[in-house]
């Protein structure tokens, strides 16, 4: 069967989704997948998975992928971030039975996809994406997709999108803000930058960025022209938002845990989701915050949840008729609803600093370089303890030299100035040693030529040996035959 593309691609193998789980690091695990399938959503993502390790280590391609089979979890793409075309192509391989596409991840602004070299910080390289892509196009059997992140200029990221089109890509996700608009300096997604590619390319193309309500999914479609609206934050807190229902939050604990028991992810998982829905919630029992915290099963879980739930029914008993939710929210903190971050200026009123020193700050509004430990933030201040010594000075931080080929720091040893991983390569394809990384290829290959050598001669030895003893017996015979 030809492989489906563009517009035939996105109508029958991803049945003409307009509602999408974002991809989301340790957080759209299937048994949170299926929980907003449930309620909802048409299509979704796996969490971004690094596609070197995916090659290199089966138990990491087992605990993320294999083992999270589900005929209910479909349509599904499954999302790398990589920054080499060969083993970005492996890794997709590796993945395609069990998905409809492979996505490329080119919206991660975090930094360590920046110390990692992927992600949005590869949004410069344009000659190595569309050799990613195109390599990746001519080898799938399924579809190649693309996640980036638009340029502060709107020509140059329609020239992007018109670029990763042109190489092969399928469907085009674009969230709307810059690599450099995250966390409190996020702001408002541009959807003027979206329209404008959903304008100029030809394949389907979905948009993220702003969306709370099942009302911003429909503005921002009629808005963009769009085919389909991802969301991450927004399905987070409320995984009915594609319902357009905002339903107590003790109500889709109970259905994620149920859903858990049958497909297991690990716990870590399953408490940074509750950190997520109960949010407003914990800001008024703060003692369930930590219960939360020191839970270590399932059951323990499932414990705080029903604390949780009889304080807020007794609150919804106890409740004044005609009584409006504090702290400026839409809804009452029980309810299922959106978080809205407080951008810098909001920061620095809370934390007590006027907004053109904590502009200047940056995100730890309150830290010195300099160290002193009454401004420092919580956890330095605990390493401050343990080492009294120690100091935070970034200018005091070693700096190292970055390895020639992937940007990853290199060895200081090594002889192609690489990193292990490129070295590795390197050392490999041309049979040399790295002593700096411990790769002795050429030794070992010099080793394997005089063992080889050494048992031919073993062997010429034993023939010789061989050929002597049976001259012996034959001339042994003929005089016993003369006598």
């Amino acid at each position: 069967m030809p492989k489906l593309q563009g517009f035939e691609f996105w109508r029958n193998t991803l049945r003409g989704a307009h509602y999408v789980v974002a991809p989301m690091v340790d957080q759209s695990e299937l048994a949170w997948r299926l929980l907003s399938r449930r309620h909802g959503a048409q299509l979704c993502y796996t969490p971004m998975l690094h596609a070197q390790v995916f090659v290199r280590d089966a138990n990491y391609r087992k605990e993320n992928l294999y083992c999270d089979v589900c005929p209910e979890d479909r349509p599904l793409i499954v999302q790398f971030c990589a920054n080499d075309p060969e083993v970005f192509v492996q890794a997709a391989l590796l993945a395609q039975d069990y998905c409809d596409a492979i996505d490329l991840n080119l919206g991660c602004p975090q930094m360590i996809a920046k110390r990692g070299h992927y992600g949005a910080f590869l949004q410069e390289e344009w000659a190595l994406l569309q050799k990613m892509i195109l390599l990746a196009h001519e080898k799938l059997s399924v579809p190649i997709t693309c996640k980036i992140r638009v340029f502060p200029e709107i020509d140059k990221t329609v020239k992007y999108a018109q670029l990763l089109e042109k190489a092969g890509c399928q469907l085009l996700t674009v969230h709307g803000r810059t690599k450099e608009q995250k966390g409190p300096l996020a702001g408002v997604a541009s959807w003027e930058h979206i329209k404008a590619v959903r304008k100029a390319v030809s394949i389907p193309v979905f948009a993220n960025g702003n969306i709370q309500y099942l009302s911003d999914v429909e503005e921002c479609m009629q808005k963009t022209e769009v085919h389909g609206v991802m969301s991450a934050e927004g399905n987070l807190h409320n995984p009915a938002l594609f319902e357009g229902r905002n339903p107590v939050v003790w109500e889709m604990t109970e259905e994620y845990l149920e859903i858990v028991h049958q497909y297991p992810c690990p716990l870590s998982y399953v408490r940074a989701h509750l950190f997520k829905l109960w949010h407003h919630t914990l800001q008024v029992y703060q003692q369930l915050r930590e219960e939360l915290a020191k839970a270590k099963s399932l059951e323990g879980i499932a414990d705080v949840n029903r604390d949780l739930k009889l304080r807020c029914q007794e609150e919804i008993a106890n409740q004044k008729e005609g009584e409006k939710p504090k702290g400026g929210l839409p809804f009452f903190h029980w309810i299922c609803q959106p978080y809205v971050r407080p951008g810098p200026k909001e920061m620095c009123k809370e934390n007590g600093t006027s907004g053109s020193e904590g502009g200047m700050r940056g995100k730890r509004a309150l830290e010195d370089d300099d160290g002193n430990s009454d401004i420092l933030s919580k956890n330095k201040q605990k390493k401050k303890l343990r080492n009294p010594n120690k100091r935070f000075d970034p200018s005091l931080k070693p700096k190292y030299a970055k390895c020639d080929h992937c940007g990853n720091p290199k060895g200081n040893k090594c002889v192609f100035n690489l990193c292990r991983g490129c070295c590795k390569k390197r050392a490999f394809k041309e049979t040399a040693d790295c002593p700096g990384h411990g790769l002795l290829f050429k030794t070992k290959y010099e080793k394997s030529l005089l063992w080889k050598s050494g048992q031919t001669e073993m062997q010429k030895i034993e023939r010789t040996q061989k050929g002597e003893v049976e001259e012996t017996a034959g001339l042994k015979e003929s005089i016993d035959t003369v006598l």
